[in-house]
């Protein structure tokens, strides 16, 4: 599911070495400018806030990902409504990934197949166990005084798809959950645990219709199944797309985040 880092190992792969040297010196430059953006004393697009959080937003990537490899979308929120935002960008544990013939990989849980369909085989066991991972986060930013209202569990692909599952079975009502080109984890069995509160949170789904990867019917299957647990969802759909994020997309998740934050009083 990182397609743009297949796509650059192929071009590796075929490219002359004269090619490669400018490919690595290129990357090197955009590194710089990359770092220019944050004090050399901070992580990456980490920024200091002025005074105690008031609002938490977790952003889960995609399998063979990584946490930090994402944190450049946090460049996107620099308005002032997010100047006491926290922001989580985890990385998933190493694991053997049965679609990719059990290579160890970057996974929240396992995966069987890929493209993935609204009918492919589901791990609903290794979700719940990342779910519990999610959530522990989220109690712990809680515990240190954030609202759950102010909360926000975003996600692409197989995060869009744990994103979805962490937000369903959190037991309160958080800010909202938004799903990039994800898919629904588990079986409607799984609606008998979800919370009246957890009902409450409202859904971001945005997905690409040119996806090869999680299909856009996978896509699709997700607003009917959340009217089905009694929730209603934006889903979004985007025409040409394959399976990536785009700076619209962010700009969309921006906006409808700043629109949801309440107020600390």
């Amino acid at each position: 599911m990182r397609s743009h880092l297949t796509r650059l190992r192929t071009f590796l792969q075929t490219q002359p070495l004269s090619l490669l040297f400018g490919a690595v010196l290129c990357a090197c430059l955009i590194a710089l400018l990359l770092g220019r953006s944050a004090p050399s004393d901070q992580p990456p697009h980490s920024h200091p806030m002025a005074g105690p959080a008031r609002s938490f937003v977790i952003w889960l990537h995609g399998l063979g990902d990584s946490g930090p490899a994402n944190e450049p979308i946090r460049s996107y929120f620099s308005d002032s409504a997010f100047n006491l935002t926290k922001w989580a960008f985890p990385s998933a544990p190493n694991q053997p990934v049965s679609c990719n013939y059990g290579s160890i990989t970057p996974s929240w849980f396992d995966i069987h197949e890929i493209p993935i369909s609204s009918a492919s085989p589901k791990n609903e066991k290794e979700v719940i166990e990342a779910v519990q991972k999610v959530h522990a986060m989220i109690d712990k930013e809680v515990e240190n005084g954030i609202s759950p209202e102010n909360v926000f569990v975003c996600g692409f692909s197989q995060g869009g798809a744990l994103t979805l599952a962490s937000v369903l079975l959190y037991p309160k009502t958080l800010g909202g959950g938004a799903v990039f080109s994800g898919w629904v984890p588990f079986n409607s069995s799984i609606i008998e645990k979800i919370s009246l509160e957890a009902k409450k949170t409202p859904i971001l789904w945005s997905h690409g219709m040119a996806d090869l990867t999680v299909l856009f019917e996978a896509g699709q299957a997700g607003p009917p199944f959340l009217q089905q647990v009694g929730m209603t969802c934006e889903f979004k759909a985007y025409p040409g797309l394959g399976h990536t994020i785009t700076g619209d997309e962010i700009n969309s998740l921006k906006s409808w985040i700043k629109s949801r934050l309440k107020s600390s009083s």
